[in-house]
């Protein structure tokens, strides 16, 4: 195991006399960082002149500088930076980037961010219990302070929607909590309109969180779903849209996270969600910020520092946006006496800062992990040793042959159901489109603005699962995309104007176990190979971002108009109004299949 994880630093029942000590000036700290100005995320106030006591990993005291006289302490000059606590992302998922906690741990240090809580609920919908187990295992190997949310909606849906490689009943999800403790909470209750409805199945999940005092996370949509949610134990929530869902959820009793997404991704609800400071007058004392997904290239440009400035630039003060990057989600999961702020005691994850809140450097339990923005030698190290997943994690993709990847040309008039894939491309559009005969399909493409897209089941669970269905206003004139990662059962989605380009994608697929391509003219131009659960690679950040920005390039060739990883979210049969499982066309909220065709 690697020397560098979050059991580095000893429990604080362990230290207290050790600390007291340092704090008195009775024993030498091991590091005192001077000529710094301290970021205080509990007063939200700048203080100046201030040097940071740290001992055993953990911060000591805060003094008035020149309190050190000098002794066998390490001594780093913060030049007159600031410095404040490491940031805490209350609400990711690992898997959207694509890459390891391992692996991961080194963007979110580089960017200032110490302590996530993620919920592995897409790798549970691959692998079930296995799969969540595996990246627990991968978290505690981690440089990082890594903390489970419960997977609580695996399947998305039910099996009459949807097919998923995991079933995460209330049994096993009561079992994880059980046995591990760094399962801290459960994870979004996705399945938002069961719960306002009252669903058994959905409320004993909820009732193992619950009864072992955990808190639980939520995901909604609708105004009017947000009374029956709060009451039915959902305390905090990501997918606060615009100002108006956020101030009722808020009123509600709800933590708000707000997501900060890439500019170029559909999920940047930030800017409309914080309406409900800066215009209707509520207090941001519940709440902070989050990333949510991210892609390996992103996940470096666009870390949870450069939400919190997000959160500067639509009104908050730089104090103010601070805390809501690191105490608020520390207090929202009861740590705040372990992180989220620089009182004694506290771990040593810390962050010298730039006057904009660019992070610099990052100490991780006392550790120096990155300075002047590069990786240090002891991460450098605890980098070079990943967790190796089981191997059961590499034989996920599991296709029959001969698979029918497009639809029949209809020979009579008829009203096709398609998917209108418009920015900001989260909300899907059900657009309905008459067909007339016509002697193929390139026709009906060209007058109506459509492409295939077909899901096809990849867990072996079926007798070969083929859903058919048309996008409307994608982009795409030639060629095929394709992705594994199709959210949250974790089917392969094609898109393509031809069966050939799309075998040709399905076959890459499967031969890497996992990926996201562009094919043009039988070819693939571009890909992203994942063959940890079809969902993760096995390289380093860097690296998976180098493959990223090229798969970009290719996509945005192929004239797609939403992102891959908006692509991506095509299956996900949650999300208004129109989806495609390997069941068929699912529409949202009604959670019923429809044809794909009727007559006109």
């Amino acid at each position: 195991m690697s020397t560098l994880t979050r059991f580095s630093v000893q429990p604080l029942s362990t230290m207290t006399r050790r600390l007291a000590d340092v704090a008195s000036a009775r024993r030498e700290p091991d590091l005192v960082i001077q000529g710094a100005r301290v970021l205080s995320t509990y007063s939200e106030r700048f203080l100046d002149g201030r040097e940071v006591w740290i001992s055993g990993g953990r911060i000591a005291a805060v003094k008035p500088a020149g309190s050190y006289r000098g002794g066998s302490a390490k001594l780093y000059d913060a030049g007159g930076g600031i410095i404040a606590p490491g940031l805490v992302d209350p609400h990711i998922h690992i898997e959207s980037s694509m890459v390891t906690a391992c692996a991961y741990a080194e963007a979110a240090l580089l960017n200032g961010t110490t302590t996530i809580f993620c919920d592995s609920h897409e790798i549970g919908n691959v692998m079930d219990v296995a799969g969540v187990e595996a990246m627990l295992e991968d978290a505690r190997q981690a440089p990082l302070s890594i903390f489970l949310t419960v997977p609580s909606t695996v399947p998305a849906t039910t099996p009459d929607l949807e097919t998923a490689g995991g079933d995460l009943t209330p049994d096993k999800i009561a079992a994880l909590f059980d046995k591990w403790p760094e399962a801290v909470a459960l994870g979004e209750k996705m399945d938002f309109v069961p719960v306002a409805m009252g669903d058994e199945r959905s409320h004993a999940i909820l009732a193992a969180a619950l009864g072992r005092g955990r808190p639980v996370s939520g995901h909604v949509y609708g105004r009017e779903f947000v009374a029956a949610y709060a009451a039915s134990g959902v305390t905090d929530t990501h997918e606060a849209i615009d100002r108006d869902i956020a101030d009722d959820l808020l009123e509600a009793g709800v933590w708000i996270f707000l997501r900060g997404g890439p500019p170029k991704t559909p999920w940047h609800s930030l800017p409309q969600a914080i309406k409900t400071i800066t215009e209707l007058g509520a207090s941001h004392k519940r709440v902070a910020v989050c990333t949510d997904d991210r892609d390996a290239e992103d996940l470096l440009a666009f870390g949870l520092d450069w939400v919190t400035r997000e959160a500067v630039k639509y009104g908050m003060r730089p104090e103010q946006a601070w805390a809501m990057g690191s105490l608020h989600a520390a207090t929202r999961f009861g740590m705040e006496g372990e992180i989220g702020g620089l009182g004694g005691g506290r771990r040593a994850d810390l962050m010298l800062l730039s006057d904009d809140l660019t992070p610099v450097s990052t100490w991780y339990g006392g550790e120096l992990v990155v300075d002047g923005k590069k990786i240090t030698p002891i991460l450098d190290e605890a980098l070079s040793k990943p967790y190796r997943y089981p191997d059961a994690a590499y034989h996920t993709v599991k296709l029959p042959k001969n698979l029918k990847l497009t639809p029949d040309l209809p020979t009579e008039t008829v009203v096709a159901h398609t998917i209108k894939t418009e920015l900001p491309g989260i909300t899907l559009g059900h657009v309905t489109v008459t067909l007339e005969p016509a002697n193929d399909w390139q026709a009906h493409f060209d007058k109506h603005d459509l492409c295939f897209v077909t899901v096809v089941e990849r867990h072996g669970k079926s007798a070969g699962n083929v859903a058919h269905g048309l996008l409307n206003g994608f982009g795409l004139r030639q060629g095929a995309v394709a992705s594994s990662v199709g959210h949250d059962s974790h089917n392969i989605i094609v898109a393509g104007t031809n069966a050939a380009d799309m075998q040709v994608a399905l076959d890459a697929i499967e031969e890497k176990q996992g990926g996201v391509c562009v094919v043009m003219d039988g070819k693939v131009t571009a890909m992203v190979p994942l063959p940890i659960a079809g969902l993760l690679s096995d390289k380093r950040v860097h690296q998976v971002a180098d493959e990223v920005k090229a798969l970009k390039l290719e996509w945005e060739k192929a004239g797609c108009t939403i992102a891959y990883m908006g692509f991506n979210l095509i299956p996900l049969s949650v999300i208004p109004e129109i989806r495609i499982t390997d069941k068929g066309l699912v529409l949202v909220p009604e959670m019923v299949i429809s044809p794909l065709f009727e007559k006109a």
